[in-house]
């Protein structure tokens, strides 16, 4: 019998198999100047009772941005955005693929073989798979579906003849996500290894490219393994199936405690990209406003010699400089600025100026210029003990949760799928939705800064349930993947608050420590913005509330309580929030609420599974919600957006129905109801200097 760890371990690759994982240690919390900050402002940097616990005055969090990114914890590299300029070249390797799984009783024939050190198709049958998508449902094959262990991805490549011969120029390969270990081989050689489903990691290959007379062709080979272990995010374990009556010799399954469906393979772009070999590394904005001109301050890193220029230009959507600086960091000043505006709070949502950046640099090779263009929108965030801020004015969530899944594609990122889900959040009327459970693709939230949708940025730590998901392996794992996220994520205006997992056990005595960890480290990341986590815990028992500066609750009255009883929800609703902010003195937001509904099953009087069902247990929610909006309440966000694959089991009907919009994007009656709520909530509370108009439809009754 192979234990499973061998699942997810890799035979020797020439380092070793625990390189890059779980090797690190929780970095001090580094809050320094911030620390103190916080202690001056009544809160606290080390406890104290729940309500005041890591909790800034609003006006504070506005006014001191600046200076707490000052004494932010500083991470390792950049993670930019792969962008054309006059100084980068991309190249997409999307598209067909080979790919092979191993089926080998152990799931290491592939090293045991060495398939990367000669062409995948030489070690046996391999499949055209293509890229980005997830390996699941492409093919016609049970077991691929639900194979557990490592498959095999190949590209050849061939390389423009600069990018080779070129030693002034550096080459880059970018894989956009890889679920959920990754090992990368080029030219059979061992490049680059990552953990993590769902988060961008490249590698420098000029060494490898800028070699001999003419290496113009590049072999790229990835192994995949989708096992989840305890300590991985979202965690899973083994279970072998020892029943010899029952099970063959050797057989297991993967469990998992969350509900989508496991999805794996190379579920974004892979590409490569040059810039030169010195270079803007990475770029840190955050934004304040002062009286009526927009503050814009930048941190650049850059990898390069002692002798270098940068010349900084702020251009405004029309592409005329309105501000200038020099140097590695410094700040921008704009009188009259527009600012970046949530989608419905205001007529010019979601304005987006150009940070130009230009690097000059002496090298040995020559002089050496770079260029990077950084879109920046210019906004505050804050939260109050009753309500959330987007500069300076009360935000009220009225939006959706998402998945990243589609028939066929699974996970795979689909720019007309991604273009269609937007379309249908304009003419819904929502302003804002959570990457549940993990970091959707970077180019939906590039649509996000560009729409105006206000988004809570969720790491994938879904299904921590068990005592040791809150061990110091996991607890470490999960403080890097938050790196990673901060790191990616941090310049899109439309992220306005960080979560740290969905729905844990919160409850257990180790995740108060667990959750102190990871909240503090992630404020030490990013000082700017909200922290919070998503609880479906009591709220007299959660050990990890104390530490977030917003409440988010997810509750289920009438679906998994009370089955059928609509007549309870507002009562039971009302109690919920009510305990949840007198003993927190938080703003609340309804993180999840719905139904399960089959499109086209009708019932009079409701009953569950039908859409009348949904759209009865939907108005009695509304009606709790509308009791507490404007008091402490900021938010509501429907479970779910679209319905969604999950693992089969006899509760669940080709996966989870919850959806207002079937899986292949066409509305459920719950959808036209959710659209006149939120088109009214949008006209009611629109400021003077806004009027409320539908981007989709001209003649709409709400507007």
């Amino acid at each position: 019998m192979v234990p499973w760890a061998a699942l997810h371990a890799p035979a020797s690759t020439g380092r070793s198999a625990r390189c890059g994982r779980y090797c690190g240690h929780i970095r001090p919390r580094s809050f320094c100047i911030c620390s103190q900050i916080k202690l001056r402002l009544g809160g606290s940097a080390e406890g104290g009772d729940a309500g005041s616990m890591v909790r800034w005055p609003a006006v504070a969090w506005v006014t001191l941005g600046p200076l707490l990114w000052g004494c932010a914890l500083a991470l390792q590299g950049g993670m930019l955005y792969p962008r054309e300029s006059p100084s980068r070249e991309r190249k997409s390797l999307d598209g067909l693929w080979s790919f092979r799984a191993d089926f080998s009783d152990n799931r290491r024939r592939g090293f045991e073989e060495q398939w990367y050190r000669r062409p995948l198709r030489e070690s046996g049958p391999t499949l055209d798979m293509p890229v980005p998508s997830s390996f699941n449902d492409i093919g016609q094959d049970w077991q691929l579906r639900h194979f557990v262990g490592w498959v095999w991805y190949e590209r050849e490549v061939t390389l423009p003849e600069r990018w080779t011969q070129d030693l002034r120029t550096r080459v880059v390969l970018r894989i956009g996500s890889a679920h959920s270990y990754a090992i990368v081989w080029v030219n059979g050689v061992n490049t680059l290894e990552h953990e993590g489903g769902y988060l961008p990691f490249e590698a420098d290959i000029s060494s490898l490219v800028q070699v001999g007379p003419l290496p113009f062709h590049l072999r790229i080979t990835i192994a995949i393994n989708n096992t989840l272990t305890p300590s991985t995010l979202p965690p899973g374990t083994i279970r072998y199936m020892t029943d010899a009556s029952k099970y063959p010799k050797g057989y297991f399954v993967q469990n998992i405690d969350f509900d989508f469906f496991n999805y794996a393979g190379l579920q974004r772009s892979v590409l490569l990209y040059t810039t030169p070999t010195s270079y803007i590394d990475d770029i840190t904005i955050t934004t304040s406003v002062q009286q009526d001109s927009g503050l814009v301050n930048y941190q650049i890193s850059v990898k390069c010699g002692s002798q270098l220029e940068l010349d900084v230009r702020l251009l405004d959507a029309e592409n005329k400089v309105v501000a200038e600086g020099t140097g590695t960091q410094g700040q921008l000043k704009v009188p009259g600025a527009n600012l970046w505006w949530p989608y419905l709070m205001h007529e010019r949502p979601a304005y987006l100026y150009s940070l130009e950046v230009r690097l000059t640099a002496q090298t040995s090779v020559g002089p050496v210029s770079d260029f990077y263009t950084l879109p920046v929108g210019i906004r505050t965030v804050a939260v109050t003990e009753s309500q959330f801020l987007i500069n300076g004015k009360p935000f009220y969530f009225h939006g959706v949760n998402k998945h990243e899944d589609a028939d066929i594609r699974g996970k795979g990122f689909d720019w007309p799928l991604l273009v269609k889900d937007f379309n249908l959040l304009l003419w819904l009327g929502a302003n804002a939705f959570r990457t549940s459970h993990y970091p959707y693709a970077e180019e939906v939230l590039q649509m996000c800064d560009r729409y105006g949708i206000v988004v809570i940025d969720e790491c994938p730590a879904v299904g921590l349930v068990l005592p040791q998901h809150f061990s110091n392996t996991s607890v470490n794992h999960h403080t890097r993947v938050m790196e990673e996220l901060v790191r990616r994520d941090k310049n899109h205006p439309a992220v306005v608050m960080w979560s740290v997992a969905n729905e844990p056990a919160s409850y257990l005595e180790s995740a108060g420590y667990y959750f102190k960890m990871v909240i503090t480290h992630t404020k030490a990341l990013d000082p700017s913005r909200p922290v919070t986590f998503v609880t479906n815990s009591n709220y007299a028992a959660d050990k990890g509330a104390p530490y977030v500066d917003v409440i988010c609750v997810n509750s289920y009255y009438s679906w998994y309580h009370d089955y059928g009883h609509l007549e309870l929800i507002q009562l039971q609703l009302g109690t919920q929030f009510e305990n949840w902010f007198k003993t927190y003195h938080k703003p609340i937001i309804q993180s999840e609420y719905g139904a399960e509904t089959i499109v086209g099953l009708h019932q009079d009087p409701p009953l569950m599974f039908s859409e009348e069902y949904q759209k009865a247990l939907l108005e009695q929610y509304h009606l709790g919600l509308d009791q507490k909006r404007g008091k402490y309440v900021v938010g509501e966000l429907i479970w779910n957006f679209a319905d969604f694959m999950t693992n089969q089991s006899p509760q669940r009907v080709l996966g989870n129905k919850k959806g207002i919009f079937t899986r292949q994007r066409q509305p459920k009656a719950a959808a036209f109801l959710l659209r006149e709520r939120y088109w009214k909530i949008a006209n009611e509370t629109r400021y003077p200097h806004s009027v409320a108009k539908s981007q989709c439809l001209e003649n709409s009754p709400f507007t």
